[in-house]
């Protein structure tokens, strides 16, 4: 009995012991974000450095700019489920008509973990408006 009872206690206090230890680091992911413009109707101008910013839950923002040459940019983040949006505009005043380009595009549910590959794509719309002047 008292054999039993040391056996428990022994159990017990060991399962305490490791109950307790935990690690409190917050393993930090990458998020690749592509951006893919959709095909207009218009010669669209290249958009070099763009604008992308990322949302958590909690409404954190993180943002950063697009690599001109592969249209990605890169986050490291905690895990978690994010939004990722664009908004940017550009004048084209090189020809006899000014042109003003609208880039828009939004990502949602974009679940971020450390198993998984975390690369999304987002597509981009462009639209366009003439500018008087």
């Amino acid at each position: 009995m008292n054999i039993l009872r040391a056996l428990f206690s022994a159990l017990f206090s060991g399962l305490m012991l490791t109950a307790c230890s935990f690690d409190e680091s917050l393993e930090l992911c990458r998020l690749s974000v592509l951006l893919t413009y959709e095909k207009a109707s218009f010669e669209q101008p290249a958009a070099a450095s763009v604008l992308v910013e990322l949302r958590d839950t909690h409404g954190q923002v993180f943002a950063d700019s697009t690599d001109a040459a592969t249209r990605t940019v890169s986050f490291l983040v905690p895990p978690g489920i994010y939004e990722a949006s664009t908004s940017s505009q550009y004048t084209d005043s090189t020809q006899a008509t000014w042109w003003r380009y609208m880039f828009n595009g939004t990502k949602s549910l974009i679940i971020v973990s450390p198993d998984s590959l975390n690369q999304v794509e987002m597509s981009v719309r462009v639209s366009r408006k003439r500018v008087v002047h």
